[in-house]
């Protein structure tokens, strides 16, 4: 093997032009003395060309100052030299990592400098987008609306990153979180506070949904984290995002409000429609009850001492007949009837009850206008508006006081005050009082629809409602309704006998309920008709058009199974046109069954009805037909 010193020219320069860095040797003026292939290949110069030359004779003059005192520096020094220097590319500069260093004679002088530079282009490139990424996502992190977080469990707990979108919920600088650990802690609800800390510790911490102080009341974040493990699976950080989700929250639990209280009106509506099909059935009955004790009243005669029994039997149908009213007005499922009313005695009326049904500890007392006009509206429906007002101010009473209820008249109006001693109402919850579906009552207790029942109510009638309220000061309800014209008074219905006018006339009666149709066909018997009777409609038409029957009038219940007695009377009045028709019922509500409303020419009775007044009715439908 040679030794190193026999190493000829040719061998030196076959080794440099063979290696993929530049390398370039020039003397102490900056004179290249000698490159590489690498060098002629990168600058497309041949090697004759360059020796000779400066870094001015071939470079930017910015760029060959740069090289030229680079080269000085190594020169003075005496010793190797690194730096990063740019050179001009294809692509544009690149960057280079160069090491100079001085060539220095058997006198010490430094005559040369030779230089080895590696092309870095690609590193620093990526370097560079490394940073500009990291700034991107620094820029984006800090102007995120959500709180992205990173915080150190192992060795020692800190905030290791915290976004700025923590100052606008916090109201704290995310420098305060760096320098007190616990202080991330410290912002939620203590109620919170173990959950948030669980899942940071936690091998998934997962999804939470947390509360956090701010200046406005409690917000509602959402933390959605990921929990940050060393080379041994040992949890050192947990990191993710806290997002806002105070609207979202309030939306879900408006949501399922809604949702409760629409179950709550299925349920109302339910037990409207159960409600009416007591009331039905329990009116059959006691039209069963109140006919049976005319017949015995009446067979018995006045001067007998059972007639007085027969009156009392009467007397309890007619009260069991009030309380079913009472049963339609709490379900909603009662029509609209207006007639013209006396308040105090509706009042009156309703105290009985009422006393009955607030307990001992409620002390209920009256005090009524003499003299009041009357008003115009539905009796059920004024009874509904004085209930729901009687029982909010029970349900603000738990404790007992007292509760009166009061009339009055006022200009064109008549008014109906209920005020109690109660716990009152703050000026927010009485701002919504009518509101539909409100309620202070909570869950289960209320359905929130008694005041903006009676507003619907007492507004369709013409008048106004309206609540003052104070807490600890009780509550009083007015409401005004028009009167009607000055000395107009609840008109009187004179009594009348019985029409027994019924000799030679026939009636077909289709009632359902064997009971009823057995007492209607006495009555009427006894009263002078000829009485047909029919179990159901389709019994009925098969008597008239299978069999022939002929008769003048049709009394028939509304609802019956199969067919409504509306659309029985609609099929016989197609053969007989004008056919008289009486409906009895102890429950309508709208169209009937089948879709169809009573015809408007015919009359409705309702169970149970009085026997006088089911033969006037019957008395007076015949006649008006024989006046045509």
């Amino acid at each position: 093997m040679k030794p190193l010193a026999a190493i000829g020219r040719d061998q030196l320069m076959a080794l440099i032009d063979h290696t993929s860095a530049v390398i370039y040797m020039r003397d102490a003026d900056g004179r290249y003395l000698l490159v590489n292939r690498e060098y002629e290949r990168l600058f497309d110069l041949d090697r004759e060309d360059i020796v000779g030359l400066t870094d001015h004779d071939l470079f930017p003059r910015e760029m060959a100052d740069a090289f030229r005192a680079n080269d000085l520096q190594a020169l003075a020094g005496g010793i190797p030299v690194q730096m990063e220097e740019q050179a001009p590319g294809d692509d544009g500069p690149r960057t280079y990592i160069t090491a100079k260093f001085p060539l220095i004679d058997e006198r010490g002088h430094a005559y040369a400098v030779a230089g080895i530079s590696t092309d870095i282009t690609q590193r620093s490139r990526a370097e560079a987008a490394l940073r500009e990424s990291e700034e991107r996502f620094r820029l984006l992190a800090e102007h995120a609306q959500d709180i992205i977080f990173r915080y150190r469990l192992d060795p020692d707990p800190g905030m290791e990153y915290l976004s700025r979108a923590v100052e606008t919920l916090t109201g704290r600088r995310a420098e305060e979180f760096y320098a007190e650990p616990a202080l991330i802690f410290d912002c939620v609800v203590p109620e919170d506070r173990p959950r948030l800390r669980e899942s940071w510790h936690a091998a998934r911490p997962g999804t939470l949904t947390v509360r956090l102080v701010s200046a406005d009341g409690p917000v509602w974040i959402e933390q959605r984290a990921s929990a940050i493990t060393d080379d041994d699976g040992r949890r050192v950080a947990v990191e993710g995002i806290l997002r806002d989700v105070t609207e979202r929250v309030a939306a879900e639990k408006e949501r399922a409000e809604l949702e409760h209280q629409l179950h709550q009106a299925d349920r109302l509506d339910s037990l409207g429609r159960l409600a009416g099909g007591i009331a039905h059935d329990f009116n059959n009955i006691l039209a069963v009850i109140a006919g049976y004790s005319d017949i015995l009243a009446e067979e018995l005669g006045p001067e007998h001492p059972g007639v007085g029994d027969a009156e009392g039997i009467k007397q309890a149908a007619a009260r069991g007949s009030a309380l079913t009213r009472q049963l339609l007005i709490f379900s909603r499922a009662e029509p609209s009837r207006a007639e013209t009313l006396d308040l105090n005695a509706v009042a009156v009326d309703m105290e009985r009850m009422l006393a009955r049904t607030l307990g001992e500890d409620i002390d209920l007392s009256t005090a009524l206008a003499p003299d009041l006009p009357p008003i115009v509206m539905d009796r059920g429906k004024l009874e509904q508006v004085l209930m729901n007002a009687v029982m909010n101010a029970r349900a603000a009473m738990p404790a007992g006081g007292r509760l009166t209820i009061a009339t009055g008249a006022d200009g064109d109006f008549v008014t109906l005050d209920v005020t109690d001693t109660g716990c009152g109402m703050p000026p927010e919850v009485l701002a919504r009082a009518f509101e539909p579906f409100y309620t202070t009552r909570g869950r289960g207790r209320g359905t929130g629809l008694g005041l903006a029942t009676a507003y619907g109510v007492v507004t369709g009638a013409g008048g106004t409602i309206g609540l003052e309220s104070a807490v600890g000061a009780g509550t009083r309800l007015r409401v005004r309704l028009p009167a009607g014209a000055p000395g107009e008074a609840p008109p009187v219905i004179a009594e009348e006998r019985p029409a027994r006018g019924g000799a030679g006339r026939r009636i077909l009666v289709v009632e359902d309920e064997d009971a009823v149709r057995d007492i209607v066909c006495r009555l009427l018997e006894k009263a002078g008709y000829r009485v047909f009777s029919a179990p159901d409609p389709q019994e009925a038409l098969r008597m008239c058009r299978a069999g022939g029957l002929e008769f003048d009038a049709l009394l028939s219940d509304v609802i019956m199974p199969g067919m409504s007695g509306t659309q029985l009377a609609a099929a016989l009045r197609d053969d007989r046109p004008g056919l008289p028709v009486l409906f009895m019922s102890g429950y309508t509500s709208g169209p009937a069954p089948g879709g169809q409303e009573l015809p408007p020419d015919a009359p409705l009775i309702r169970k149970p009805f009085e026997t006088q007044t089911l033969l006037s009715e019957v008395h007076r439908l015949l006649s008006s037909r024989a006046e045509r």
